[in-house]
């Protein structure tokens, strides 16, 4: 890749890490409101806001973080499978959009529950939101040290080459 194109790859790949951090700490800002607000209507608007910000905001950054960091590494001399940093961060990368789009149908299920005035909100107090977003942000911290100290050693893929 050139020069230029790999510099736009990795600002596309740096944005989009930095958007899917941010959106995890506003879904553990909700989580945090919906787990701990007295205010029953406060602990349905938290849910039900946060079903639109996975789909809208975390999936996307998600997905576009783990497109963007491919293309960022097959163009550049780390390459993909040459270290082992860069193959951590490409299966921490996987692992972490992997279980989001999992998790995304128990976040439809509580944002149903929210969107129900009959239903009662005990499931709602429950801390799962917040010990997924806490989970996600150390996977993302992980891997943010990993591109920033870039450990050595590389894959036996990358002795050969």
């Amino acid at each position: 890749m050139r020069p230029r194109a790999r510099k736009v790859a990795l600002t596309a790949h740096i944005g989009a890490s930095v958007g899917w951090f941010g959106a995890v700490l506003t879904f553990l800002g909700l989580a945090i409101a919906g787990v701990t607000a007295q205010d029953d209507r406060l602990v349905r608007s938290a849910y039900l806001v946060a079903e639109p910000v996975v789909w809208y905001v975390i999936v996307p950054f998600a997905v576009a973080s783990l497109l963007t960091g491919l293309v960022s590494s097959l163009g550049s001399a780390w390459g993909l499978f040459r270290h082992h940093w860069v193959l951590l961060k490409l299966v921490l990368n996987a692992f972490a959009t992997a279980v989001l789009l999992l998790y995304t149908q128990t976040v439809g299920h509580l944002a149903d529950i929210a969107g129900d005035s009959a239903a009662d909100i005990a499931p709602l107090r429950s801390p799962t939101f917040v010990l997924h977003s806490a989970a996600a942000l150390v996977l993302l911290v992980v891997a943010l040290v990993l591109a920033v100290h870039k450990p050595r050693g590389v894959t036996r893929f990358g002795r050969s080459a």
